[in-house]
């Protein structure tokens, strides 16, 4: 198992729009916190399948993808979009950028939502539109290195691996885990995330700027494994572990960033 937490991608200029989308869905959630959550946020700006097939004119599939059900299902998705989405922005320009995720958030509802049409279920997160920067990125950038954490049993280790083989992994996950999520009230939106994913793909052509080629080269060596005393990866055994981790991981994104 392995978790993704940083790329070797520098972008070549800021991505104000993955901040604002980032701040945007974090001020949301604080929003949904204070009110402990109150389920009427969900039924009122969630995207339910039965009310919008039935009023066409309805926001909540645009509102929804600012809501998330929990602390961990925000924390994934940001990270996500903060990992990729820089990229996919510098290579869009800013406008076609948020279009693009708009748009890719909306087929990712609608493929949901085709499912059960009828259904009161209210669908919330970023996941969907997130999906479709994943599926951009695989386009872009397919052998950039991903630096992930590997767990096997209780050893974790710090990889480079190929983009194609993290969102390939992801996305047949998403595949696997269609069966299980059938007939079941509430739960992942596994159809949202494979819709959104494939309209990333199919939409990057046509919203790239026009000096953008598909398929870029990689940046650095993959399957490059990093010392436990090296800068990337440094655990001081008197430190608490987590603590540690995410202060370093922290440390190491916004050096990428900037």
């Amino acid at each position: 198992m392995f978790f993704p937490i940083s790329d070797d991608n520098p972008s070549s200029s800021t991505p104000y729009i993955t901040y604002f989308l980032i701040g945007a869905c974090c001020f949301v959630f604080a929003l949904q916190y204070l009110s402990q959550m109150n389920p009427l946020i969900f039924y009122n700006y969630g995207f339910i399948p039965n009310d919008f097939f039935s009023d066409y004119s309805s926001l909540t599939i645009y509102t929804s993808m600012f809501l998330h059900g929990g602390i961990f299902h925000i924390a994934g998705n940001m990270l996500y979009l903060w990992i990729f989405g820089d990229n996919v922005e510098d290579c869009l320009g800013r406008f076609r950028f948020i279009v693009f995720y708009l748009l890719c958030g909306t087929i990712a509802a609608l493929c949901q939502g085709f499912v059960d049409p009828t259904s009161n279920v209210p669908m919330v997160g970023a996941s969907g539109a997130i999906a479709g920067i994943l599926g951009a990125y695989l386009m872009l950038f397919p052998k950039a290195n991903v630096k992930c954490l590997v767990f096997i049993i209780i050893i974790i280790q710090m990889i480079r691996i190929p983009a194609f083989l993290v969102l390939g992994f992801w996305i047949i996950l998403q595949f696997f885990s269609i069966p299980g999520s059938i007939g079941s009230e509430g739960g992942t939106a596994y159809f949202a995330h494979i819709g959104g994913f494939l309209a990333g793909m199919i939409l990057i052509p046509f919203f790239k700027k026009k000096n953008v080629k598909l398929f870029h080269e990689q940046n650095s060596s993959s399957w490059q494994v990093f010392e436990r005393g090296s800068k990337e990866f440094n655990f001081n055994r008197k430190d608490d572990v987590v603590i540690d981790f995410i202060k370093r991981s922290e440390e190491e994104i916004n050096k990428r960033k900037h």
